[in-house]
């Protein structure tokens, strides 16, 4: 038996966890979460504050919650144009019209009023810059996802989660530099993930970034992206610099060679892992060194 709402009657809430799961994409988990832990490890000067109350908060919030909302939301919105695409039949979640998703993911949206009185009130400014970026992306009136460049500006979302962590440890905003850096990075993971929804988003009649550029130079703006995030990071240390160069070179890779990019898709989330494994890390060396 089916309900209007395209969830079965007799859905259990296993079913529907494990459904909220799937849509929160836990393989991306780390594309909030890990910018929590690069930003506390530059922001910290001694090991307690790597593990305060309000880092820990933060943490757990950016892991799964933020996840749920920013997906949920997306997927959504995206109901009719997910029916093209076939990312949705495996390794994502499609969305059938469940009434309890909306809930949830709105939820998650206001769970971050039930802490923000914890947190510093320098981080609040980010917190709400990632609630209203990732809302505006896929929701109207804005839904920057179809408007071409702004699908890809405002998903410097991504890193101010790492902006807030460290507004909450050192009570300052970080870098102007690190900011820039991080913003073009996300700029450019952004618009390499479009490029294998190129086909399904012209079926649709959604103008992104990548639709307009077409897939050669898209991969030209991905590069560009990258290698501006290489060299404001170089201008605060050189080795991050070095370190943030990987992507344009992995991006030229697939460009010139015979690896498909629905394949090189999916190596990212293991190679932002890395990345940014290594960036905490050197932060880290800071506090233990």
């Amino acid at each position: 038996m089916t309900e209007t709402s395209g969830t079965t009657a007799d859905e259990t809430t296993l079913e529907r966890l494990s459904y909220l799961l799937t849509l929160s994409r836990p393989r991306f988990w780390l594309y909030l979460a890990g910018p929590v832990l690069v930003g506390v490890a530059y922001a910290a000067d001694s090991v307690a504050e790597l593990v305060s109350p309000a880092v820990v908060v933060l943490f757990a919030y950016f892991l799964v919650p933020a996840n749920v909302f920013l997906y949920g939301i997306n997927d959504v919105y995206d109901r009719d144009i997910d029916a093209e695409n076939p990312k949705k039949e495996d390794r994502e979640a499609r969305y059938r019209g469940q009434e309890y998703v909306p809930i949830v993911v709105g939820l998650c949206a206001v769970l971050p009023l039930g802490f923000a009185w914890f947190l510093p009130q320098t981080a609040w400014p980010w917190l709400a810059a990632f609630l209203l970026l990732g809302a505006g992306y896929s929701a109207p009136p804005l839904r920057f996802k179809t408007t071409p460049l702004l699908d890809s500006v405002s998903n410097g979302l991504y890193v101010t989660p790492g902006i807030a962590a460290y507004a909450v440890v050192a009570g300052a905003n970080p870098p102007a530099l690190a900011i820039v850096g991080g913003w073009c990075w996300a700029m450019g993971m952004h618009t390499f993930s479009a490029i294998p929804d190129l086909e399904p988003d012209r079926a649709a009649g959604i103008r992104t970034t990548a639709t307009v550029l077409g897939e050669r130079w898209t991969y030209a703006y991905c590069g560009a992206c990258w290698l501006a995030a290489a060299v404001a990071f170089a201008a605060l240390d050189v080795r991050l610099g070095a370190l943030l160069l990987v992507y344009p070179a992995l991006v030229a890779g697939v460009a010139t060679s015979s690896i498909g990019v629905e394949r090189a898709y999916w190596w990212f989330p293991a190679i932002n892992t890395v990345v940014g494994a290594l960036l905490t890390m050197g932060g880290l060396w800071r506090v233990y060194g």
